[in-house]
């Protein structure tokens, strides 16, 4: 009799539907399960690479060495990126071109905004898909249980046996896909809350990188050297 109970026996007597069911929760388990693995690998590596990067970037002596020691340190390439858009801005000389006319601080900030969203996005890989996960196994489960306890109690109305042994096993068997969505969805969804506050905390120390790239970029001697000034002519001091 324990044979023919449990949860192989279960998925042994189903239909495809359940099957599939079954399948469809595997595939997101493994899934979620992957990028949760992938995801945690790349933020603890920057979580702890980062303001290493950082600190070693703005000990350098040029914005070029900087760019060189952060290339070193941060290899998760989340900070570097904002770290090289400043230093292309900065070496470019748009005389002559129509960008000449943009305001330096434009185009700095235009730079900057474009690697800090690739990086952004770099640390939000993945979070929709545990998010799906963690909203959707819960109910693919509950309707692998709707359809199986159909077809088992269907089952014992053909067969005139409506006796509460025989409703307690097939009933308790079709449960199981509830709790197999479960177990899907409860990693995933701990796993959007953790990853997601972590990413978040690196995006502010991005944010402020951003900031201070910006202030450099546009100080009036960032990438050029200053020119010395020309000596007044003593026969004009103190005439406009």
């Amino acid at each position: 009799m324990a044979a023919s109970n449990g949860v192989i026996h279960y998925l042994q007597t189903s239909d495809a539907v359940t099957h599939a069911v079954a399948w469809v929760l595997l595939a997101m388990s493994i899934a979620s399960w992957c990028f949760l693995i992938v995801k945690s690998w790349v933020l603890v590596r920057t979580k702890r690479q980062g303001p290493r990067a950082v600190a070693q970037f703005w000990q350098a002596h040029s914005l070029t060495d900087g760019v060189s020691a952060m290339r070193a340190l941060d290899r998760e390439r989340v900070f570097l990126p904002l770290a090289q858009a400043a230093l292309a801005v900065t070496e470019t000389d748009p005389a002559g071109a129509l960008l000449a006319r943009v305001d330096r601080s434009e185009r700095v900030l235009r730079a900057l905004r474009g690697a800090l969203q690739a990086s952004q996005r770099r640390l939000e890989f993945g979070q929709v898909l545990l998010a799906s996960v963690g909203s959707t196994a819960p109910f693919v489960g509950l309707l692998g249980t709707v359809w199986g306890i159909y077809h088992a109690l269907g089952s014992i109305a053909a067969s005139g046996q409506a006796m509460i042994e025989n409703v307690a096993g097939p009933v308790g068997e079709a449960l199981i896909m509830t709790a197999f969505g479960l177990v899907v969805a409860i990693p995933a969804v701990l796993a959007y809350n953790i990853l997601g506050r972590l990413a978040r905390q690196i995006g502010d120390d991005l944010d402020g990188f951003a900031h201070d790239l910006h202030a450099y970029a546009c100080a009036p001697d960032s990438g050029t050297p200053r020119r010395e000034a020309a000596p007044r002519d003593p026969a004009r001091a103190g005439s406009y």
